[in-house]
């Protein structure tokens, strides 16, 4: 079974960057997080933080590059709303691999990732 058919057949809520396009950062984490705290506002999140999400020209080193990710401000965006929402238990980044891109690729997604971490404990980047 394909990845989109599970997600629909299991009744999985699943945004998509065409709904980022259509509706903005904003109203997708407003959406999610409703979704996510609807039956128990104080339940604990566990965030798994899929590097490939985000552009490549920002993380390239990482084993599913496909261009038209999220924006710099808008993977920090999705943190900065999880942390704010004060149930965040736990979090991880994954799907960094700095052996896939040349020095400075490498460098710049394990930066990127370090930022996105300090997101997810508070930090606002404005």
């Amino acid at each position: 079974m394909k990845e989109r058919e599970a997600i629909r057949e299991l009744g999985i809520c699943a945004f998509t960057m065409s709904h980022i396009d259509r509706y903005g950062i904003g109203k997708v984490m407003d959406m999610a997080m409703t979704h996510l705290l609807a039956h128990d506002p104080n339940r604990p999140i566990h965030l798994s933080y899929d590097i490939d999400a985000v552009d490549p020209a920002i993380a390239p080193a990482t084993g599913t590059a496909v261009r038209g990710g999220l924006t710099f401000r808008e993977a920090h965006y999705v943190a900065e709303i999880v942390a704010a929402s004060g149930v965040l238990a736990s979090a991880e980044i994954v799907e960094v691999n700095p052996t896939l891109s040349h020095d400075r690729g490498a460098h710049a997604t394990v930066e990127f990732s370090l930022g996105l971490i300090t997101s997810l404990l508070g930090k606002s980047i404005i």
